[in-house]
């Protein structure tokens, strides 16, 4: 395949879905890093494939209603996030809990699929994305998402960089755990389920755990892996979606392997200059006296 030619890609850039897609990329590099920041400092790894089952449930619903399918994939993520919160009693206790959800969405996914017999190729097309097809609700919600989720770690920067580093030790020191765990479930839950349709629930990861991994590397504190967090998702999803565009590529592998490519060369780095993942989060607390 042919790269295109400077000004095929310039003219490309200036048709509106592009410009769309773009617009949502450079929004999700701002807020979904961040949100894989929490994935990693949480341990709950399994919470894309969850969401990606209830996506895909909330979806079947959809098309067995009439509703919107995007809507109704949110709703039945942000619900699943707040469900899972009372589990959340300990690290170990999400990730149980996120496998739980998984089994018991797909199955349940499934089940409504093959009893309403309605058309299934519309539920699993969410596994691959559909980048062009951006319309102004998804860019609605990651506008959303990149102005809340990095206005709650400025606000609660110091709670959360607790909770990160030890649950019990935050809530000895009168973080509010609880709540403060079903705000942040609930993000992750909508914004995976946001992201879908940029890269398809499969390659997920390159908007939201790739930045963070590449970002825990070099960051000292919370403060600075979420600063590091946002820029590595704004080189890659902006890297990313040009390359894609100029060798006629499907975005959402570009996307991911734009971003291994990050992850691994900043693994480069020399291991002087990093420290662990979860110690430097104490570094972000201001002294008490």
């Amino acid at each position: 395949m042919n790269p295109v030619a400077a000004a095929d890609l310039g003219e490309l850039l200036q048709l509106v879905p592009v410009q769309r897609a773009g617009f949502a990329l450079l929004l999700a590099a701002v807020g979904l890093p961040v949100i894989g920041v929490v994935i990693v400092g949480l341990d709950i790894m399994p919470v894309r494939f969850a969401m990606m089952h209830v996506a895909l449930l909330g979806i079947a619903v959809a098309l067995w209603t009439g509703l919107d399918p995007m809507l109704c994939a949110l709703v039945a993520c942000a619900l699943a996030g707040a469900g899972v919160a009372p589990l959340a009693r300990t690290p170990d206790g999400l990730s149980g809990a996120m496998g739980l959800l998984m089994s018991l969405a797909i199955a349940a996914a499934l089940l409504v699929l093959a009893v309403t017999g309605v058309n299934a190729s519309g539920a699993f097309a969410l596994l691959w994305g559909s980048i062009l097809s951006v319309g102004t609700a998804d860019l609605v919600v990651l506008g959303v998402l990149a102005a809340a989720v990095p206005a709650l770690f400025w606000w609660r920067r110091r709670d959360l960089a607790l909770l990160l580093y030890d649950r019990e030790l935050a809530h000895c020191s009168g973080v509010p755990v609880r709540g403060l765990t079903l705000v942040l479930l609930v993000l992750v839950a909508v914004s995976v389920a946001g992201a879908i349709k940029l890269t398809g629930a499969l390659l997920v990861d390159a908007l939201t755990l790739l930045p963070a991994l590449a970002a825990r590397r070099l960051g000292r504190s919370l403060v600075s892996i979420t600063l590091w967090a946002v820029a590595f998702g704004v080189f890659v999803n902006l890297t990313g979606f040009l390359v894609a565009l100029w060798l006629d590529w499907p975005p959402g592998p570009v996307l991911v392997l734009t971003a291994g490519a990050v992850v691994l060369a900043v693994h480069l780095v020399p291991e002087r200059r990093t420290g662990s993942w979860r110690a430097p989060a104490s570094a972000s607390l201001p002294s008490s006296h």
